[in-house]
């Protein structure tokens, strides 16, 4: 876990940065420091839950593949704690169905990574003004995804909290006991929450629960 503050100016939002890449964390911060205060910088999903109620940010820019906790199970758990809260998705994850379940998780904004400086700077004025930001090169196919299924993900939705923890960290190849560090239980704990998805889900491995996993975007 990595966790770095910053100074704030008034009249500028807010603003955590949560990405498992360093040096990408560095140059966000660099790009949007002239119109934002960067109060915080994270590299993975639990630093963020931590350090966010404690800065109390206006807007949280993150990725959805960050390690122990993904970026879209970390923004569901922010909007409970913190409504008030913004949270922009920055991802190379084009896949309108990905955006989708974001918008779903409560997210504000949705942004590519390959998307112009100007677009990023763009969507934060845009969510701060209580709008929703969807980067044009996939808001069509976003349109498309909640006409094809406007539920999303139902199999996903019938894991608990807890349970699609432990399957990001199972995916990830953490061992049991790995994760009953991690998650503060006991190893009995995580076999009984990853034998209680398999029955929930219909599968029968460790290797079936993994591929779920991967496919739902949860690693």
């Amino acid at each position: 876990m990595n966790v770095q503050g910053g100074k704030s100016s008034p009249g500028r939002p807010n603003v955590i940065l949560a990405d498992d890449h360093a040096i990408l964390l560095e140059a966000l911060q660099k790009l949007i420091e002239p119109q934002c205060n960067v109060v915080g910088k994270v590299t993975d999903g639990r630093a963020l839950l931590e350090t966010a109620p404690k800065l109390n940010p206006d807007v949280i820019i993150l990725d959805i593949g960050m390690p122990l906790l993904n970026g879209l199970e970390a923004a569901r758990r922010l909007k409970e704690k913190m409504p008030q809260v913004k949270v922009i998705v920055l991802t190379m994850n084009e896949d309108p169905d990905v955006a989708a379940e974001a918008v779903a998780a409560g997210v504000s904004g949705y942004v590519l990574k390959t998307a112009a400086a100007s677009e990023l700077l763009g969507a934060i004025r845009s969510v701060l003004k209580g709008n929703r930001y969807i980067t044009p090169k996939i808001a069509k196919g976003l349109e498309d995804s909640f006409i094809r299924d406007p539920w999303h993900k139902v199999h996903e939705k019938e894991l608990t909290p807890r349970q699609r923890e432990v399957l990001q960290l199972l995916a990830e190849g953490r061992t049991m006991k790995e994760i009953a560090d991690i998650l503060h239980m006991t190893a009995r704990t995580v076999a009984f929450h990853k034998y209680r998805m398999m029955d929930v889900l219909g599968l029968k491995t460790t290797a079936e629960l993994v591929q779920f996993a991967i496919k739902h975007h949860m690693v």
